[in-house]
């Protein structure tokens, strides 16, 4: 259907669209129309699609992560974090880096997402760092690299996303027990790095936390993290579904966060609500919008051709890999990751399982990729909002950005070419799965 005109006007103009600074959500729904148009397909069943694309029962769990996210960044759950993680690796060379480092693993377990951990644990410890005579583009890439781990790390929204967007045939409890070794694996591998720079500039060793000290903030800090066991708990162990387990989420932190922490007061909540509220809108419209974009897709059969192309270009499974890798890293600097997964996860999931990828492997192998765009110029949403806080400015921060990089990309390579760093685990809870 379209001929061969088709596929080149849907993707054309979403390009253009984008190109002259339309917003992503507004440009998928342009593209699709006027594609629609040309086709002589009715407009009226593109916006049933895009009607479709949010009355999904799985994407309720969405608002519900956020909101428990939100309840929980703006409880004080992140100076309970920054504390926790002072007691386990506060001591050593460049101290707060790795405290930086493994608060973000810590609460991105609780939000999901690189940017409310960037404005919550950098708006601590960037400043901090500061003081302590961390230079300033460290601090910012620091904060921001490490940030990314919330990303595949449980519980991520990205994994509800990419699991909408692959039809309902990848399971969430699996895609987020596999997100736990290689969001790991991307803390060491910044640890590793942040000590190494840290003991060339000399920078400043903490001390040791008193062991009742340390009793007393692990207990503080305990109630928090105990949603992440509510989330993760509940969906692997089978007792709640994703967006269940998210609504429990809710309560507990909203319990905790008013009644046990005490740090966010009722007068703050409707103003905590209405950026949650902006924040799922926003998610929404995007999904909503792509649900019509992937229905012109599959009607011009464009995931099948763009399998046959990539097919076509190697035989070779590594060569496709790498260029399926690069393609995503490029996309990820001009584009959010949510709508990129919406787009590119139709598209390249057949790839992957003609190639006999798993497609659990394959969507953690594609959020870590496109999160590396987060923290990347010219569209790096992580990277702007670190820059802001820092009081750095984006260029001064990207010329010092490229070990950060490198890190990321070794961690992205082994996850790409060693299934078993990202299967092993679900095998374990889910024998079915292969690698």
């Amino acid at each position: 259907m379209g001929g061969a005109f088709g596929p080149v006007l849907l993707i054309g103009s979403l390009l253009c669209l984008i190109a002259l600074g339309v917003p992503i959500a507004y440009a998928l729904g342009i593209a699709a129309l006027i594609t629609a148009f040309h086709i002589g397909l009715p407009l009226e069943a593109v916006f049933l699609k895009v009607s479709d694309g949010v009355d999904n029962f799985t994407l309720l769990a969405i608002p519900f992560f956020v909101l428990a996210g939100a309840l929980m960044a703006e409880g004080g759950m992140a100076w309970r974090l920054v504390n926790l993680a002072n007691v386990f690796v506060g001591f050593v060379r460049g101290g707060l880096a790795m405290v930086n480092i493994l608060a973000s693993m810590f609460f991105g377990g609780i939000s999901g997402s690189s940017v409310a951990d960037t404005s919550s644990i950098g708006s601590i410890m960037i400043p901090m760092m500061k003081r302590q005579g961390y230079d300033d583009e460290f601090a910012v890439n620091v904060t921001i690299t490490s940030s990314t781990q919330g990303i595949v790390i449980p519980p991520s929204h990205n994994a509800v996303i990419f699991a909408y967007a692959a039809g309902g045939t990848v399971s969430i409890a699996q895609l987020f027990v596999a997100g736990v070794i290689p969001g790991m694996m991307i803390g060491l591998s910044l640890m590793v790095l942040a000590f190494v720079i840290s003991a060339r500039r000399n920078y400043p060793k903490g001390e040791l936390v008193p062991l009742r000290d340390a009793l007393r903030i692990c207990w503080e800090a305990i109630a928090g993290l105990f949603t992440v066991a509510i989330i993760v708990g509940g969906v692997v162990g089978g007792i709640f579904t994703p967006t269940e387990s998210a609504a429990v989420a809710v309560v507990w932190a909203f319990v905790i966060t008013m009644f046990v922490y005490r740090d966010l007061k009722w007068r703050q909540l409707p103003r905590m609500l209405h950026n949650v509220v902006k924040t799922v809108a926003m998610v929404m419209i995007v999904i909503g919008f792509a649900a019509g974009f992937a229905y012109l897709m599959t009607l011009m059969q464009l995931p099948a051709k763009a399998t046959s192309l990539l097919l076509s270009l190697s035989d070779n499974k590594i060569m496709i890999l790498v260029l399926i890798n690069v393609m995503l890293l490029v996309l990820g600097t001009f584009m959010d990751m949510a709508p990129l997964i919406l787009i590119c996860t139709p598209i390249l999931l057949p790839v992957m399982t003609a190639l006999g990828l798993s497609p659990v492997h394959f969507g953690i192998m594609m959020m870590l990729n496109l999160s590396i765009g987060l923290v990347t110029p010219p569209v790096g949403t992580t990277l702007f909002v670190g820059c802001a806080i820092g009081k750095v400015p984006i260029e001064r921060v990207s010329r010092h950005l490229w070990p950060f990089w490198i890190a990321m990309l070794v961690v992205l390579m082994l996850v790409t070419y060693v299934p078993a760093l990202t299967l092993w685990l679900p095998s374990l809870l889910y024998p079915g799965i292969d690698y």
